[in-house]
């Protein structure tokens, strides 16, 4: 039996008109023949996505939704009716969102964090916008200077609240935050504190030079290998940089500035280019 809301590889059984069967333990599940992918044959190997359909059917899709399920996500509210609020998923079939499960009502076009779960009753896919329950509150399996994938959960008078690595809850303190933050927005941190009530502190860089060391050799072995360009530079947003490089762009612009002074490289608004050959960098002891 396939987990449904998950992603699977599974094998081209049989090729009819409305589409692929795949490889399920059983008869097989279907992909529509418009989620096909061009030269696919009898035997392929094929990574789908796993939902139930209007009939509660399981059945295939190689789109990619924006989670899977157990997952904490920002989703856009498509469509508000008497029962609840529909979110768009990024599949053909949107999640639906309870009133019981609504912390406010929704609005349409609205944004609204949430967590997908399957109903124990049906195993219909659904969301909640109630995730608090869904976080570990006791038991902290981390340690204080943890890297750690932080999600920016909401505001609050203290700073901004996130969920880390979607197990537990943790707190960025408006007084130790230098670039913009904003709900929705995925970084990297760090533990900085856990206290005994188990509440965790964090920080989106570590102090010290050893997290600056490690940033300035991933920029140059990426500038190695492609090259010697790097398409972010002054005016690059922080998603960008995040998404290319997985660090914030704090911990980016003093490296770049490091690397500058070193005249490692030239720094232009959109883009960082080797200034010299290198051929490897070693990290500064």
């Amino acid at each position: 039996m396939l987990d449904i809301g998950r992603f699977h590889t599974l094998t081209i059984l049989r090729s009819t008109s409305v589409g692929l069967y795949l490889d399920d333990g059983g008869e097989g599940i279907l992909l529509p023949i418009r989620y096909v992918p061009e030269n696919a044959k009898l035997g392929d190997a094929l990574k789908v996505f796993v939902y139930l359909d209007n009939d509660d059917r399981p059945i295939a899709t190689t789109l990619t939704p924006y989670s899977q399920i157990n997952e904490f996500v920002f989703l856009m509210v498509k469509e508000v009716n008497e029962f609840g609020a529909f979110l768009d998923w990024g599949i053909a079939k949107d999640i639906f969102v309870p009133y019981s499960e609504q912390r406010e009502v929704m609005v349409q076009g609205n944004e609204y964090l949430v967590y997908i779960l399957a109903d124990e009753v049906s195993g219909r896919i659904a969301a909640t916008e109630k995730w608090l329950r869904f976080l570990e509150q006791d038991d902290v399996d981390l340690v204080e200077q943890q890297e750690v994938k932080l999600l920016i959960a909401e505001q609050t008078n203290l700073g901004f609240r996130a969920i880390i690595n979607n197990t537990y809850e943790g707190l960025l303190y408006k007084t130790e935050i230098f670039e913009p933050l904003a709900p929705g927005m995925r970084l990297p941190g760090f533990v900085r504190h856990i206290r005994e009530d188990k509440k965790i502190d964090l920080i989106l860089q570590l102090p010290g030079m050893k997290h600056i060391e490690a940033t300035r050799d991933q920029i140059m072995h990426y500038l190695i290998a492609h090259d010697g360009f790097l398409p972010l530079g002054d005016k690059s947003s922080p998603e960008d940089i995040y998404t290319m490089l997985n660090i914030s762009k704090k911990a980016f612009k003093k490296t770049i500035g490091t690397l500058y002074k070193e005249r490692y490289i030239t720094i232009g608004d959109n883009e960082v280019r080797l200034a010299k050959p290198v051929k490897r960098v070693e990290s500064k002891k």
